[in-house]
């Protein structure tokens, strides 16, 4: 794969082409009713009942159900000395993935799953290129991924779908025994973020989600920084997912049907919070000593895709049956129980260069991404930026073992994925739990009622019960021996 330049390529998700056969569960023009608060979706697409909580109301959705079990907190993976993987979505994402799995040492791809039978067929063929076994294949409808989560020998299983079907995916691979990660978001409704929590607790398997942005040289470097304190006491934050999607949401070559785009008309929230918010989270140590707790959100008028489609698609094309509803730029901010804040931002409906924000400020000085650029006393002084560059020797040990990582997105792809394997391999703690990817991913219903209750603020569930009182260990980690 080629790699591409770090300040105007999106890293991660958005673009996870995915199964195209599969069914859209939510129809088009439901605007996500009830969503955050209703049962999850049956098969069939009906609510079931949702979890008992212990509280109704407005602030219902902080209300904790019953712990599954005990906690995952800190727990490792198994040591085992080859990780064997079964991965699902075979489309832009899962297809380029495939390449850094077979690139780790000490990883075996077991089995593919899609129901395009030619992009397993391309998948299983770099396997059998690099001289591997030839994996086991699911290609048989929507749900054979059912059969390959069933498989003992598979370790883990790696889903790269559409949204629609990542809590269904992380479900089916946590009941059958399976650590799991699913790429961003790690779903759409909050009481599905409860249920994976429950279900990891319950059956002692991770579920994680991949967000690769916490990989970055730059984010490592920051992270690294603010633990060492040279911003001082952190006091705010930003991140955002900036990137002009108009032309691949209406490319169905791209995205196979209308599946990232019909999102827009069901929700007016932050559709895709994970990139921005998780790296700065984990500078702020959220749920290792402090925790997001609540959220406020405001969002423009949906003007960017119908003004495209206007522009350039056909009176006769099937896009002009949707209502765009979802808020063209997303704002909202964040506030930490020690009083923080952290700004999120969602826009991929209008133009505008690539950025994540990326940004972190302390009583000592900040740090700004896009373009990058520090300014912390006493190094800096009189108003004048100062040179990232000159702080090379924060970067994190991934990014000094690995100058030069193979794959897209400039290489945070390839760390996370040696990363995680190197985790299982040496039976570690993972860098990140269920309980931040249910963190991570909470903005996404949240700030969709925020934004319906003309910007109110949105208690955020504390997924660790608790825990997050206690500092711990999360990606600043010492580079273990092998």
């Amino acid at each position: 794969m080629n790699e591409a330049p770090r300040r105007n390529h999106a890293p991660g998700h958005d673009d996870e082409a995915g199964p195209s056969r599969r069914t859209v569960l939510w129809t088009t023009g439901a605007a996500g009713a009830g969503l955050g608060l209703g049962g999850p979706l049956t098969a069939g697409g009906t609510a079931a009942a949702a979890p008992k909580t212990k509280a109704t109301g407005p602030s219902a959705a902080a209300a904790a159900p019953e712990a599954g079990g005990r906690t995952m907190i800190g727990v490792p993976f198994e040591r085992r000395s080859t990780v064997r993987i079964g991965i699902i979505g075979l489309g832009n994402r899962g297809g380029s993935m495939i390449d850094l799995f077979l690139a780790v040492p000490g990883v075996r791809v077991v089995a593919l799953c899609d129901p395009v039978k030619d992009k397993v067929a391309k998948a299983a063929k770099k396997v059998t290129d690099a001289g591997r076994p030839a994996p086991a294949v699911y290609t048989h409808g929507d749900h054979d991924f059912e059969n390959l989560c069933k498989r003992a020998d598979i370790d883990f299983v790696y889903a790269a779908t559409p949204w629609d079907w990542h809590f269904e995916m992380a479900k089916t691979a946590l009941l059958n025994g399976k650590h799991v990660g699913v790429e961003c978001p790690l779903s759409l409704r909050l009481e599905q973020l409860w249920e994976l929590v429950n279900l990891s607790e319950r059956t002692r398997r991770h579920c994680m989600q991949l967000e690769n942005c916490c990989y970055g040289r730059n984010e490592l470097r920051v992270l690294r920084m603010a633990h060492a304190g040279l911003f001082g006491e952190l006091l705010h934050g930003a991140g955002a997912y900036i990137h002009d999607l108009r032309g691949l949401m209406f490319d169905p070559a791209y995205y196979e049907g209308p599946w990232r785009r019909l999102w827009h008309t069901r929700l007016r929230g932050d559709l895709y919070p994970n990139h921005g918010f998780g790296p700065v989270a984990n500078y702020m140590d959220l749920n290792r000593g402090d925790r997001a707790v609540r959220i406020s959100s405001v969002g423009t008028p949906a003007r960017g895709l119908a003004a495209y489609r206007k522009e350039h698609l056909p009176p006769n094309d099937p896009s002009w049956k949707e209502s765009y509803i979802e808020s063209d730029r997303t704002i909202s901010l964040v506030q930490t129980a020690k009083g923080r804040v952290i700004r999120l931002e969602h826009d991929v409906s209008t133009p505008h260069p690539y950025s994540r924000i990326n940004s972190l400020a302390g009583t000592k000085g900040l740090f700004e991404d896009y373009p990058e650029r520090i300014y912390i006393e006493p190094d800096q002084s009189n108003d004048a930026w100062g040179d990232f560059g000159q702080y090379a020797e924060w970067d994190h040990w991934l990014w000094k073992e690995h100058p030069n990582p193979p794959g897209d997105h400039d290489g945070m792809d390839y760390m996370l994925v040696f990363r995680l394997m190197q985790c299982m391999r040496l039976g570690l703690v993972p860098d990140f739990d269920v309980y931040d990817a249910a963190t991570w991913t909470a903005p996404v219903p949240l700030s969709d009622l925020s934004i319906k209750a003309n910007g109110a603020p949105q208690e955020i569930p504390d997924f660790t019960r608790g825990l997050w009182k206690k500092a711990r260990p999360g990606m600043d980690s010492h580079q273990p021996e092998e």
